[in-house]
């Protein structure tokens, strides 16, 4: 396997002092790096060796083994929070103790501040003693507001690394188990569900650890704070809790009942990505089928359920917003109504007091302990019960038994009165896959014996019927031989990039790669499952005689095959029929006895020349005789292949990653997806009418305590006055009118902010809709080139990750961001007004943090990208896991895999892990500058002690301590923000994608087209990309109405490409003209309903069995039932629980190669196309499925235009006349007989590979073909459109 990237730096935080650890400044080279150009991975930090995937995956899966093993001592279910707990409880009990150190000084600072008022209403300019204790307490300010910064940000970067670590071994454990997990296991889950295990319930990790502690630390918060009230306002304290009490388990059951609304969302979230999944991975018959808009219908009905859930969670989540908002107004608007109406008089140090106490301990009560409700109860209730049934699934037990080099010499596999289900549980899975592929299944401890003895002596190594490759170059995929003229077709050879599914390799090139990684390994016995079935007749017979017999001639092997030309070569040969062994011998015992299966062979007449080869004995080799290898590999001690000194090694094409900042355009984008122009304008006005409210609430109350004093200090004076004539008077304020402005203005506060939130949340989830369906649409009229140069991990990433973001997170932050700018522009505005002079301290400071956004933002942005972008591997390396689970446990590969897995994870941990300590860097300096700004405002007021009034200082000071943590959280908000609307400029670029021509044209073709069935290709050139190479060259060929034409060549001649270019998978050069009607005209859907195809890789999709067959309702049950009869389906298919509405399993899996081939049989039977095109359809089958399908094709579609691409070429020697395609060219074309009296010609050479027997035979079925032609004679040439 490809390394996964160079060697990264040393990460400097591992040698940093404790300064540097403090304020991070070991990321200052970084972010210098980062200000000058575009960071790339090189410039990641290498991974702490304390945070190694490998390293804490293990850890975890020890403590879990444990508790699996106690548990079923005690006959119980095994817990995973319990194996968690064990592990990691040390390590985060510690980080209490910064929360409660963090919330003993937001205590105490309020204290500090009324006594700072204190010395301004006791007004003595002369007592110096009172002074300095009013400096003390000012330093007490300041210092408490640098405390707070400090310990704040290395409590969360704690907490969030220690999330993180949790969510690594989790990753760890769960690819760990993928790879153990056993076929009855497969069935009980899906790749979609494991691929969201990894995106989105593992990084509930990330979210739970943050708020935690906070179960523990508030109540003990909310007990000082009641204390320190009750000194400073007595009993109506009690009724500003009773709120806040009140409040908390309000949104309490907000939390509960947003988690709920989640684990709904996340079953339909499943379902979406799981038909994503397959959407993509079909895309290329979808579109040949022309069954988009069936698609789409699905995947918007699951989107409008999902969507309809996320809408009423974020309602939720606005209310929670909205009360988080109004709440401290309420508390204090309860509080001194109370205060006042039971007798008391209001002043500035208890009412800034009393505010300062309630805004510490509103945080934790009324967002941070919430939140660590909603956060457990939702990680509790369905992500860790997610994992946790995941990692109870059945794994698959191999018994590995140490092997003697005795046991090595004597190789064999050895079979007794064998016994095997694959699924003895679900009535679903009633087709096995063909016997002989089960039977070697169940040689390679896949399919567990249900009864017999099995025994294996010696290595094994495995090519699976359904070839496997990942992503990466052929080298990596281990390349061979019998590929060198294949080769040099490709541009760069062995390092040939292959894409997500071996795309960019024809069937018969993956096939091979697939054969050359078994033949690779030096093993002891060969499991060989029809590695022939996919290449051309020359191809497989070089493959047979140099390979099997050749290369491998001293080892054992065990070869399925359906090609019965070989079965003279065999040693032994096992007949298999429906599960039971019919016969057993060699070839020569098997024609005397008679068995069914000489039926299907010809008598050879003549002897065979066997090039003197001797008698092979599977137990007669040495151990020297060792295959020899391709020049330019050279062999690792396990078996992998390593890439010659100085190659250059390709990659994928690179994930898009765009540089700079987001622009207006895209937020523009973003918003009118969800919104018109109107809604925009009343989305302003309703935001500046909450934060107008929000401060005249309190520029009331402090206006209402100045007119109090100034009452009390005039009271106080005309009573002095009047004291001498004996007479006092008693001025009071007119209560009715000041609280009736108050509750006014409370009133207004809670409307506008309610409204507020619940309208921003509903145009931000509607933009999400929105997005994601145009998304979907432009997925879905892409050319499937995308697909071939795109993984599917890349493809899933943006629908799950990015949408995941869309969905919940962005409108959350948004709103927040958008809440906390107005109120930091209000808190500033205020201040100003009341003391001007703040002014001058706020404008340096503000241009400092401008300065400083950006040039965090600048490093920051690239940090987000590198970790969106180094995400998708982690996916890709999964789905493409488990679809070639078998062939890497065959190899025994799982510990490669699980490297290459944990080196993914190590990658996008480096950027995660930067991403964390960015965020913190830039919090810890703006928290820096905000104390700076608290320390200037305490010692200014304290300098210009003469002139200040103490409701001034009390609102001056109070709203610079909340400044303190809001406009840093602001800050970050923005970035955060900006961070985040890369998803949506991630899922904005999918929805420009290029467009392939128009489903649909004002020009249509009449309602009866084709009724003839006339192609004509005219100079017919054709790429799959624009700066591709050209694969067909020159074409120019005429299939006649009801022909039955057969397509042959050698592996990557372009025979698929031919079929491509008629379906305009890519649009071709020249013209392809049908029944008159140029193709480049019309429609794609128009055109490609009105041909039929059955495709190499028969593709079912999940789904009831009527929806694979006719997804658009077009046709009666009689008319699907006569369908299946006519492919020998029908008794199959109602043995299933539910017949036609019976769900089918993933990918169809529960049906044979065989079977799956026959159900897109069925389709092309029920569209009636005058059109069929076979495209190697039958190169997986066995020969009498094969010879259904030719039966079939020969009387339902005998009044079609049949284009057949075979292999074997007795499947079209009866063709009307064959096509041979060569290097993208023609190289003949004419009726099969008349071909094979070229000597030189390609197609007689394709013959006499075959072996002089089928050789014979096949001349003889081409000269009967031609007499019966001459006798009809009476074919109409139709005059072609050139």
């Amino acid at each position: 396997m490809e390394p996964i990237k160079k060697d990264a730096k040393s990460n400097p935080s591992a040698t940093a002092n404790l300064f540097s650890q403090i304020f991070f400044c070991w990321l200052n080279p970084l972010f210098r790096i980062g200000s000058k150009r575009r960071l790339e991975e090189d410039d990641m930090y290498k991974v702490l060796l304390e945070d190694g995937s490998k390293r804490l995956g293990e850890e975890l899966q020890s403590y879990w083994d444990h508790e699996v093993e106690k548990a079923t001592k005690e006959l119980r279910t095994p817990k995973l929070t319990k194996a968690i707990i064990r592990c990691y409880w040390r390590s985060y009990a510690v980080l209490g103790v910064f929360t409660l150190i963090e919330e003993v000084i937001k205590v105490i600072q309020p204290v500090f501040l009324g006594k700072l008022i204190q010395y301004f209403e006791r007004n003595e300019p002369d007592n110096m003693a009172a002074l300095y204790e009013a400096y003390g307490y000012a330093a007490g300010v300041s210092l408490s507001t640098l405390g707070l910064a400090l310990l704040h940000h290395l409590y969360f970067y704690h907490v969030q690394r220690a999330g993180m670590k949790i969510r690594i071994a989790m990753c760890h454990m769960i690819y760990r188990k993928a790879l153990c997990l056993s076929a009855t296991a497969m069935g009980q889950t899906t790749t979609g569900q494991i691929v969201n295990l990894l995106s989105n319930d593992v990084s509930k990790f990330d979210e739970v650890t943050i708020f935690l502690h906070f179960l523990w630390v508030g109540p003990l918060q909310a007990a000082a704070v009641i204390g320190l009230l009750w000194q400073e306002i007595g009993v109506s304290c009690l009724a500003g809790m009773a709120v806040l009490i009140f409040l908390m388990p309000l949104q309490t059951m907000f939390g509960k009942l947003f988690s709920k609304y989640r684990s709904k969302t996340a079953a339909f979230t499943d379902n979406r990505i799981r038909t994503m999944n397959e959407v993509v991975s079909g895309i290329r018959i979808i579109k040949m089928y022309a069954w988009e808009k069936p698609f789409a219908a699905l995947v918007n009905d699951v989107r409008r359920k999902e969507i309809s859930k996320i809408m009423s969670s974020s309602y939720l989540r606005g209310l929670n917003m909205a009360s988080f908002f109004t709440a401290n107004k309420i508390i204090l608007f309860v509080t001194f109504t109370v205060y006042v109406l039971v007798g008391n008089k209001i002043s500035a140090s208890r009412v800034f007091v009393a505010m300062s106490l309630y805004s510490a301990v509103r945080l934790t009560f009324t967002l941070f302990f919430p939140a660590a409700i909603e956060k457990v109860s939702e990680s509790y209730l369905w992500s860790f019960s997610h994992m946790q049934k995941f990692l109870l699934l059945d794994e698959l037990v191999k018994s590995h038994v140490p092997l003697t080099q005795e046991d090595k010499k004597e190789a064999s596999v050895e079979i007794q009165d064998l016994i095997c289900y694959w699924d003895k549980v679900s009535s679903l899975l009633i087709f096995t896959s063909l016997p002989q592929s089960s039977l070697l299944s169940t040689v390679l401890g896949e399919l567990p014996a249900e009864k017999g003895v099995i025994k294996v002596k010696g290595e094994l190594t495995y090519a699976s019927q359904q070839p496997w490759v990942f992503p990466g170059t052929i080298r990596s995929n281990i390349l061979s031989f019998c590929f060198v003229q294949d080769m040099e077709l490709l541009p760069d050879g062995d390092l040939t990039v292959i894409g997500d599914r071996g795309a960019t390799l024809s069937g018969g090139q993956r096939a091979r790669v697939n054969l050359a990684r078994a033949v690779y390994q030096d093993a002891d016995i060969y499991l060989l499952d029809d590695p022939l079935s996919a290449v051309d007749a020359e191809v497989g017979r070089h493959l047979f005689e140099q390979c099997i017999c050749g290369i491998l001639k001293e080892k054992p092997r065990i070869l399925v095959t359906h090609q019965l030309q070989y079965l003279k070569a065999a040693d032994q040969i096992l007949v298999l029929k429906e599960g039971h062994m019919v016969a057993r011998g060699t070839y020569s015992e098997l024609q005397r006895s008679g068995v069914d299966f000489t039926s299907l062979l010809k008598k050879d007449e003549e002897e065979e020349g066997e090039k003197g080869e001797a008698p092979r004995s599977p137990r007669s080799r040495t151990l020297s005789q060792n295959p020899v290898r391709s020049h330019s590999t050279s062999v690792l001690s396990d078996g992998s292949i390593a890439p010659s000194i100085g190659c250059p090694v390709h990659t994928m094409a690179e994930e898009t990653r765009t540089e700079g900042t987001i622009g207006l355009r895209m937020y523009w984008k973003y918003f009118r997806a969800g919104a018109n122009v109107i809604m925009l304008i009343l989305f302003v006005l309703l935001n500046l009418l909450a934060q107008a409210f929000y401060i005249l609430h309190d520029w009331w109350l402090s206006y209402w305590a100045t007119e109090q004093e100034k009452l009390d200090f005039h009271s106080s004076y005309t009573n002095s006055s009047n004291s001498t004539n004996g007479t006092i008077t008693t001025q009071e304020l007119n209560l009715n009118f000041y609280l009736g402005i108050y509750a006014g203005l409370t009133g207004a506060t809670i409307i506008f902010g309610f409204m507020r939130s619940l309208f921003m949340f509903n145009a931000l989830v509607s933009s999400a809709e929105t997005l994601h369906s145009r998304m979907f649409n432009s997925i879905l009229r892409t050319p499937v080139r995308f697909f071939d140069i795109n993984p599917i991990g890349r493809i899933l990433n943006r629908f799950s990750k990015d949408i995941g973001h869309l969905d919940s997170l962005l409108p959350w932050t948004f709103v927040d961001f958008i809440q906390v700018f107005l109120q930091i522009i209000g808190v500033i505005a205020v201040a100003s007004s009341v003391i001007p002079w703040i002014l001058i301290p706020v404008l340096p400071l503000l241009i400092s943090f401008l300065f400083l956004r950006r040039y965090f933002l600048r490093t920051s942005r690239d940090v987000k990208r590198i970790e969106s972008t180094s995400r998708s591997p982690v996916f890709s390396h999964l789905s493409s896991s488990l679809q070639g689970l078998c062939t890497i446990r065959a190899f025994k590969a799982e510990e490669r895999f699980q490297q290459t897995f944990d080196a993914h994870q190590d990658l996008h941990s480096e950027a995660w892990f930067l991403f964390l300590t960015t965020s913190r860097w830039f919090a810890v300096r703006l928290d820096g500058m905000c104390s700076v700004f608290v320390t200037i405002t305490a010692f200014g007021c304290l300098l210009l002690k003469d002139s200040m009034k103490p409701g001034d200082v009390g609102l001056a000071l109070s709203y610079a301590v909340t400044l303190m943590g809001m406009f840093q959280w602001g800050v970050r908000q923005s970035a955060e923000v900006e961070n985040m609307m890369t998803s949506v400029e991630r899922v904005v670029e999918y929805t420009e994608l290029e467009s392939e021509a128009p489903w649909e044209t004002p020009k249509r073709p009449p309602p009866d087209w084709p009724n003839w069935g006339l192609i004509t290709f005219d100079r017919v050139n054709f790429s799959y990309s624009s700066d591709g190479p050209v694969v067909l060259k020159n074409i120019s060929a005429m299939f006649r109405p009801r022909e039955k034409v057969g397509i042959v060549g050698r592996t990557g001649a372009g025979k698929s490409s031919l079929i491509s270019a008629l379906f305009r998978l890519m649009e071709p050069e020249g013209k392809i003209i049908v029944d008159r009607v140029l193709t480049s005209e019309i429609g794609l859907h128009d055109l490609r309903q009105k041909m039929s195809i059955i495709p190499q890789d028969p593709m079912l999709f999940t789904g009831t069995m009527r929806k694979n067959l006719d997804p658009f309702s077009q046709h009666s049950d009689h008319d699907l039932w006569n369908a299946l009869e006519e492919v020998q389906l029908k008794a199959a298919v109602e043995e299933l629980p539910n017949k036609l509405e019976t769900e089918l399993a993933e990918s169809g899996s529960n049906f044979s190669m065989g079977q799956r081939q026959l159900v897109c049989l069925a389709r092309a039977i029920l569209r009636k196309n005058r059109i069929l095109i076979i495209d190697e359809a039958t190169a997986n089958v066995d020969p009498r499925t094969d010879e259904l399908i030719q039966k079939t094709i020969r009387d339902k579609f005998k009044e079609c235009t049949v284009l057949t691409i075979a292999h074997r070429l007795n499947t079209i020697i009866d063709s009307d006349r064959i096509l041979v395609l060569d290097a993208g060219r023609i190289h003949e074309y004419d009726a099969p007989h008349v071909l094979l009296q070229n000597q030189n010609g390609i197609f007689y050479k394709m013959v006499q590979q075959t072996g002089k027997a089928e050789a014979a035979s096949l001349l003889q079925t081409a000269k009967q073909v031609s007499r019966a032609q001459e006798r009809d004679g009476s074919l109409i040439i139709f005059e072609t459109a050139l």
